[in-house]
Order: C-alpha cells, then structure tokens, then sequence
C-alpha cells in the first residue's frame, strides 16, 4: 500500500448524499471504495426512487456548503451556472420571524439554494469519475461479517438476480439512511444499541416546483428565498419558497398535525392562509408547474451508537443511519457534510501509523457530540407543541428564543449573530454573550404587526 493511500478496501452501504460525501473521502485514504446501493442508480441519477423526502425543499446550511466546497472544488460555481443563486443570507431572504420580518441587511453569510436532485446528481457524477471509487447497483447488503479478532471484516450482499456474495473491507461505513439495518445486525452479533430517541415532529410537508423570472427578468421579486417560520405553540402552518436552478422555484407548505393540500386550488388557499404574501404571490403566477408530493415521516429519531461500549472496530455510521432530524431546520444534508469532515480529520491521524484499529468507536463518540447540538435544537423546538410537563431545558430554551427574535427584528447585529449560529458557522454560545442576553432579557415583547 502507498503512504497516500495506506488501506486497501473500503465499503459504503448506501449511495445517496451521505454515502457520496464519505465515499468522496474515503477515497483519498484507500485504494478501492465500493458504493452499494440498493437502488438501480448511475451517474445521471438525481433523487432516488427510494428516498421520498428528496422531492421536496432542501437547505445547505452556510457550513456544509463551505465543506462541499472544500471537497469538491468547483461545485458552488457549477451549481450557480446552471441557475443556483449564491447570495447574501440577509440580502437574499424574505424571512418572516414569529414576531415580524427579519432585516433585510447583510450578514456576510453566504448561502446557495438548488434541489436535493441537482445536488446530489452532480455528487455522484463527482464522486463515479474517481478511479478509486465503484458502484454496486441494485444491491441489498444482508448482514455484516467478523473476523477472528470480532472486528468487522466485511458484508454479506445479495444483487436481484445473483446468490449472495461477501465484501471484503478494511472499513464499512453505513450510510443507508433512516431505514438501516445496523442495530438489527448488531444485535445478531450480541451487540446491543440502547434504544432510539424518538421526537415527534407531526408535521407534513407538501411540495412543488414551478416557474420563477429569470434574474435579469423586470419580474424578478428581489429575493431568492421567502419563508415563513414554524413555531410552537402559535405557528403551526409555514412554507418556504427557494429559487432553484433551471430558473424555478421549490415551495414546501408546512403543516402541524394538518396535510397541505396536493390539488392546486387547495395548495394556493394554505398559502394565502400564511402570514408572508411572498409564497401565494408567487404560487399565483406560475405557468409550469411539476408535479406536487406529501411527505409525513418527518420525526426526529436518534440511534445512540455512541454509547455502544462494545462496539466494534472497522465499522462506522453516518448521516441518517445515526441521526434524523426534522428538516424544517434544514440541518441534515449540513451534519452529514460535517460528519465527512471528521471522518478526514482522524483517517488522516490514523495515515501516519497506516492503522485503522480504534477509529470506529472514537469516530461514533465524536459524531455523538456533533449530532447533540442540532439534535438539542430540533427537538426542543419540536417538544414546544405540548410544552406542559415538557423538560425545564426545553422551556426555557422556547422563553429565551421568543425574546431573542423580538430582539432580533430590531437589531441588526443580533439578527447577524443569530444567521451565523443557524448556519452553523458559529457557537449557539454567541447568543449568549452579555450584550445579547442583556438585551433579551430586558426586551418588551409585541405582537406581531
């Protein structure tokens, strides 16, 4: 083995976006990185067949676009030729908080809006072109295989038409998504995994792209995002409106313990319904339409993995298959990025000893800490839709957030620091700094005009 690449195999179990951008890291640490994927993908495949939640509005965070990036250089420019906006976050949003508009002034984060299609599309065209990299379409992996050691030595996969063939690897990594395996594999090899944390969100999205002006065009609204903020107990209908490449918009209408409509007279009424025009407006106008989808498993669920205190070595998990959360806080494709990110980090500890042994469970404790940031910050939102005898962190975390925004509204520089923080390009502690908490703590609360 070369000291670039001191590890043979590697096998990813999952090919959509989380299993691409580890794949695109794994294959700067080994000579060989096998894609299986259960669905019949290839190079020009955008949103799987198998992943529902893809037909409707994404958010790449600040951070995880700066990572993407980073791995795939050239991206954000490619993205922005076929029609992406890349902007200003204060400039380019029309964002209504639950207690009034946020500034339109700039925060210095920038930002690109696309579909999870093109996105991941342009990914994977990415990540086939490398020559480490190969893909096992149509492919169900089993179960996970051990060596003498009780190391993972590799997978047990079965195509539709052939008999079941095992993988070997130096490393697998699950990145199958909510629906995974893993903690049913685990237990057959006497491994147990402390049961999933579950929270629901009870809120069911339902979406549709349409035609939106050119940036050049005198129709052209002067933004790129409008969006109406969910917030418990007192928002429970909301909707975001992005503007997508191939000059169009996705709208995802939002509702608590309500389905939007699918049928296009009942679509354009929940709109009107909304605080923000901005949505109804635009929905009103559109000439072409695509087709319009109900998404509803949206719970936040987390697999505890981390705490696994046996768990063994050569084997690792990202992305969905360790954490779900609420996509309303657009925070998922920005985690996965991150856990990417950490991956490269410690493999390329690890490169200088050319030895893999102690990077899974030292990996997993780490994405634990990762994931407990917007894991706290999902579910103490989602929790504040029945706050009575909610856990005292939750309810003060909902006080101090409804002060922060009537703060916010009125104050430029804590507007900013609030974009950085949801962004994840800065500490949630920003928040509470003494000028902000100061000011939170001493502001005169008002309705909403």
């Amino acid at each position: 083995m070369s000291t670039d690449r001191p590890w043979g195999k590697a096998v990813v179990i999952g090919g959509s976006y989380a299993g691409l951008v580890t794949a695109r890291v794994l294959a700067d640490f080994f000579h060989e990185v096998v894609l299986v994927e259960r669905d019949a993908v290839d190079e020009d495949t955008g949103v799987h067949p198998g992943a529902p939640q893809g037909y409707h509005a994404h958010a790449m965070l600040a951070r995880g676009g700066q990572i993407l990036e980073r791995l795939f250089p050239g991206l954000r420019e490619e993205l922005r030729e076929a029609g992406a906006p890349f902007f200003d976050y204060g400039e380019g949003i029309d964002y209504l908080l639950p207690v009034g508009l946020a500034p339109r002034q700039r925060t210095g984060v920038a930002i690109q809006t696309f579909t999870r299609d093109e996105l991941e599309r342009r990914l994977r065209r990415k990540v086939l072109a490398l020559p480490q990299v190969r893909l096992m379409p149509s492919t169900r992996c089993t179960e996970l295989t051990r060596d003498s050691s009780g190391r993972v030595s590799g997978v047990m996969c079965r195509s539709q038409s052939d008999e079941p063939v095992q993988l070997a690897a130096d490393l697998v990594v699950d990145a199958s998504g909510r629906s995974s395996s893993l903690t049913d594999w685990l237990g057959a090899m006497g491994i147990t995994v402390p049961p999933k944390r579950t929270v629901k969100a009870k809120v069911t999205y339902t979406s549709m792209n349409f035609d939106r002006p050119a940036a050049n065009d005198p129709g052209h609204p002067g933004f790129y995002v409008a969006y109406q903020m969910p917030f418990a107990p007192t928002v429970p209908r909301a909707g975001v409106l992005l503007a997508v490449e191939r000059d169009r918009w996705t709208c995802s209408l939002f509702g608590f313990e309500e389905q939007p409509p699918t049928d296009d007279k009942g679509y354009l009424e929940f709109a009107e319904s909304l605080d923000n025009p901005r949505l109804a407006e635009h929905i009103a106008r559109r000439t072409v339409q695509e087709p319009t989808r109900r998404y509803t498993s949206v719970d936040n669920q987390w697999r505890p993995f981390h705490a696994v205190g046996n768990w063994p070595d050569r084997l690792i998990a990202v992305g969905d298959a360790v954490c779900v959360f609420n996509p309303v806080y657009g925070q998922g494709m920005t985690v996965a990025a991150m856990e990417a990110e950490l991956l490269q980090t410690m493999l390329e500890q690890c490169r200088a000893s050319g030895r893999l042994d102690g990077l899974a469970r030292g990996f997993q404790k780490k994405v634990g800490r990762l994931v407990l940031g917007p894991w706290t910050l999902s579910t103490n939102s989602d929790l504040m839709w029945s706050p009575k005898g909610q856990p005292l962190a939750a309810r003060f975390a909902h006080w101090y957030n409804t002060r922060l925004f009537h703060v916010a509204v009125k104050d430029v520089a804590v507007w900013r620091r609030f974009v950085r923080v949801v962004n994840m390009v800065g500490s949630p502690a920003l928040l509470f700094h003494p000028s902000v908490a100061l000011k939170v703590l001493t502001v005169t609360s008002r309705r909403r005009a």
